[in-house]
């Protein structure tokens, strides 16, 4: 994938002699690539004097998926300014100010993300009822008593989930927009989940928010405490404990963004979680026995088991957080010496300035290493978000066939479609199941040439929009696998074709590719290895058991001498085990 993205970019200026100089100093090439920060490293050949900030932004993009992100940061800086780079938190107050009673406020919900006790946190320093109500069927005679209760005292009116009470919207935005007398100190708060009937008048008179800036985890949760909670206790662990709980609620948060290596099941962790810890510590201090000080074995007990370990339903997550509390809360939390990670120490400030600078003075972009993860999950996490912007970018440009010169959109789909139609496999007449995957394609491809003479139903629109940015449509995608691109995922699917098709008429396979499988699943009590050529049979009938290629490895290293697991090598998060 690495060489066709360089492939594509030699056609451009000034890369055209990009391939010939890697041919030649393929050496200096691989230790830049190697670098940690390879966009704040030296560039080869002379292309640093070469290239301005967006060209080099193409070079790591093609080169460094990992690292398009960092690089689109400085892009970004250099454009519109360094505050455009960086997250942005929450100013809820800020909100408030600018919104009035006919306003709206909608906050876009994700997972882990509840402004809840933001809200009803701020209403409390205006000195102002806030009224919860959670949507649902029947919740409609409820909302709109809170609703009119509102407007006529200026009190907040909060409604939560409202993805799943849709039909009150409506009335709600013609309530508060035609209403003859209201309280100019009523607001409304929504919370929603993303829903494509959300009705479209409400989004377009609101404010809109999300609570879950990227980079910012530790700022984030400590932004939410106040003043008057760290001075709550005049216990001397209560400020260090907070701390603590502070960073591991960001931590088990953190974590989360990079998957199956960060959680085997995510889970949806949220300030709940850090409220009910935060307040389970100041009852423990306040009951303390001073000659006795913390119970220990209460402490991590409530954070790895209770609080936070009862979302937690997998024995090896459970095991990793309960390794968390173990770690970072007992004596030692105390000592000058302690820290969560190297240079993550627990500031001594008696403010929440004094808190809120020394995490300023953290790194902007945290490493996985501070979460307890290998280096190298960042670079997946890094690169799928990569991924996601760019597919966005794309998915917001105009549709439009465009008058220019060159091949129409829909020209180039039709060959595309024709090109397809012309190598895919022919029907499994006995096996119906499997004929409907190629039903599904075909209809498709079939009717790609109509592009622009037929009305476009919404399937139809996808698989042009999708074909034509070589990515894989929709409809294609809900029956069948991932796959970096639509030309990567047209040749597994005549690879897949073909092991099925040998493997019916020619019979069973001597060895399985392992990826041409739908939910591969490798179960067994001894595992042997051999080279690929090396097997002309299928295994002897006294051992069992079956020969399989194509495996993966994701989060670990493969030692090929002892033949056994390992650390990953840095800079590589998957390793392809090509041997059956």
């Amino acid at each position: 994938m690495t060489w066709l993205n360089l492939v594509q970019l030699s056609h451009i200026y000034p890369f055209t002699q990009l391939l010939s100089n890697v041919a030649k100093n393929d050496k200096g090439w691989k230790q830049w690539f190697d670098e940690e920060a390879p966009e704040e490293a030296t560039i080869p050949d002379g292309y640093d004097n070469q290239l301005d900030t967006f060209r080099k932004l193409l070079l790591i993009r093609s080169w460094c998926p990992d690292r398009t992100i960092a690089q689109a940061r400085h892009y970004i800086a250099e454009s519109l300014g360094v505050r455009y780079a960086e997250g942005v938190i929450l100013d809820m107050d800020g909100m408030w100010a600018e919104s009035d009673s006919q306003t709206p406020m909608i906050c876009f919900l994700s997972m882990g993300s509840d402004p809840t006790e933001n809200i009803e946190r701020l209403a409390k320093t205006k000195n102002t009822p806030c009224r919860a109500i959670s949507m649902g069927q029947g919740q409609e005679v409820h909302a709109r008593r809170l609703l009119n209760q509102s407007m006529q005292d200026g009190g907040w009116l909060l409604l939560q989930n409202c993805h799943l009470g849709l039909d009150f919207l409506d009335e709600l935005l013609d309530t508060i927009t035609t209403a003859e007398t209201m309280h100019e100190g009523c607001r409304t708060w929504i919370t929603t989940e993303v829903h494509p009937k959300f009705p479209i008048n409400l989004l377009q008179s609101s404010i809109k928010f999300t609570n879950e800036p990227p980079q910012a985890g530790l700022k984030r949760t400590y932004t939410g405490i106040s003043q008057e909670l760290l001075d709550i206790s005049n216990m001397p662990q209560w400020k260090p404990l907070l701390y603590s709980v502070a960073f591991l609620h960001t931590t088990v948060q953190e974590r989360r963004k990079f998957g199956p290596l960060g959680w085997n099941i995510p889970y949806e962790f949220n300030q709940a979680d850090f409220t009910a810890s935060v307040q389970f510590v100041q009852n423990h201090l306040d009951e303390m026995d001073i000659k006795r000080g913390v119970n220990w074995s209460c402490v991590r007990y409530m954070l790895g088991e209770v609080q936070y370990g009862g979302r937690v339903t997998d024995d090896l997550d459970k095991h990793l957080l309960n390794t968390f509390s173990r770690v970072w809360f007992g004596e030692n939390t105390f000592s000058d010496k302690f820290c969560f990670y190297k240079g993550y120490a627990i500031p001594k400030g008696k403010t929440i300035q004094d808190c809120l600078q020394h995490i300023e003075l953290l790194p902007l972009v945290d490493t996985p290493e501070v979460f307890g993860l290998h280096p190298n999950a960042d670079i997946t996490y890094q690169t799928n978000m990569a991924n996601e912007t760019l597919s966005t970018i794309v998915n917001i440009q105009p549709k439009d066939s465009g008058g220019g010169g060159g091949e129409t959109r829909e020209a180039t789909v039709q060959r595309l479609a024709d090109e397809m139609l012309e190598k895919l496999p022919q029907d499994y007449v006995p096996y119906e199941v499997l004929k409907s995957y190629r039903d599904t394609i075909a209809d498709s491809l079939q009717r790609a040439p109509l592009f622009g003479t037929i009305i476009m139903s919404e399937d139809l629109r996808d698989a042009l929009d999708n074909m034509y940015d070589a990515r894989i449509p929709k409809l294609w995608y809900k029956i069948s696998w991932e796959s970096a691109t639509l030309g990567f995922w047209f040749t597994e699917l005549l690879e897949r074709n073909q092991q099925f098709h040998t493997w019916l008429f020619e019979g069973r396979p001597n060895q399985f590719w392992m990826t041409g499988f739908f939910n591969p699943q490798v179960m067994g009590r001894e595992i042997c290895f051999f080279l690929v050529e090396d097997v002309t049979g299928p295994p002897p009938a006294d051992i069992g058991g079956v020969y399989i290629y194509g495996l993966f490895l994701d989060g670990a290293g493969w030692d090929r001498r002892n033949t056994k697991l390992m650390e990953s090598p840095p800079k590589v998060c998957s390793r392809h085990l090509s041997n059956p």
